[in-house]
C-alpha cells in the first residue's frame, strides 16, 4: 500500500529488481494504483502507451518533485531522490499528493 500520514492512497507494486525497475509500466495499457521504483533518480516514458504522474522522493519518503510525463519523454535527474512513485496521469490530483508530503510503502 502507498500510505501518507496513515491514510492509504493506493495499492502499491514495488519493482524490487533492476529488470523490474527498467521495465516499469512499459507494455501496459493502464495501471491501477502506484508503482514504486526504488534506487531511482530519473525515469522515461519511451514506448509508453499513456501519460503518468511521477513523484521523486528522498530516503525519508518526502516528495521532492512531481511531474506528469507524456509518452516519449525523459524526466530530469533528481540527484537526492531515493525512489520514484509512478501512477496513471491524474492519480496524484485525486490522491491530493503534493511536494512536501511524506509517503511510505506498507505491506
Amino acid at each position: 500500500w502507498l500510505v501518507r500520514e496513515g491514510d492509504v492512497l493506493a495499492t502499491a507494486e514495488v519493482a524490487e529488481t533492476r529488470r523490474a525497475r527498467r521495465r516499469g509500466l512499459l507494455g501496459r495499457t493502464e495501471h491501477e494504483g502506484a508503482l514504486v521504483l526504488r534506487r531511482c533518480r530519473h525515469v522515461h516514458t519511451l514506448f509508453m502507451r499513456f501519460e503518468i504522474d511521477v513523484a521523486f522522493c528522498d530516503s525519508d519518503g518526502v516528495v521532492l518533485r512531481t511531474r506528469c510525463l507524456r509518452p516519449w519523454r525523459l524526466s530530469a535527474f533528481v540527484s537526492n531522490a531515493a525512489f520514484v512513485v509512478e501512477a496513471e496521469a491524474g492519480a496524484f490530483e485525486r490522491w491530493g499528493l503534493r511536494t512536501g508530503d511524506r509517503v511510505e510503502v506498507k505491506e
